[in-house]
Order: structure tokens, then C-alpha cells, then sequence
């Protein structure tokens, strides 16, 4: 479990520090994302691109797994 943590831990760090260009790849505002914008309140639900990183992630622990 510690080893878990710590890997999720580095990765979670990783990909916060790689954001911004991971948003200019055009993840994170995709066709399919629910984005509600009302005064005073707004509400981001990144569908499609959490369908877009679960495949791939599932794909790599598949990978890696083998």
C-alpha cells in the first residue's frame, strides 16, 4: 500500500507539473465535457476526457502488467 501511494503520489505531482502543456494537447475542454456557467456559479464535468484517460491509463497498467 505504501508503494501504491507514494507511486500515485509522484504521478499526481507529474501531471500537475506537465498541465500546462498537457492543455494545450486539448485535454480538459473537450466535445462532451459539461460545462455550466451561471451567475455566481459554474460547474465543470470533464466527461469525455476522464473516459479519455481512464482507456489509456487502462491500456499502460495492461501493458505493464504482461
Amino acid at each position: 500500500m505504501q508503494k501504491f501511494l507514494i507511486i500515485a503520489g509522484a504521478a499526481l505531482l507529474t501531471i500537475g507539473l506537465l498541465w500546462p502543456w498537457i492543455e494545450k494537447l486539448g485535454l480538459g475542454r473537450l466535445p462532451g465535457d459539461i460545462a455550466v456557467e451561471k451567475e455566481g456559479f459554474s460547474l465543470y464535468f470533464p466527461v469525455v476526457t476522464s473516459i479519455i484517460v481512464s482507456v489509456v491509463l487502462s491500456l499502460l497498467f495492461w501493458l505493464f502488467r504482461k
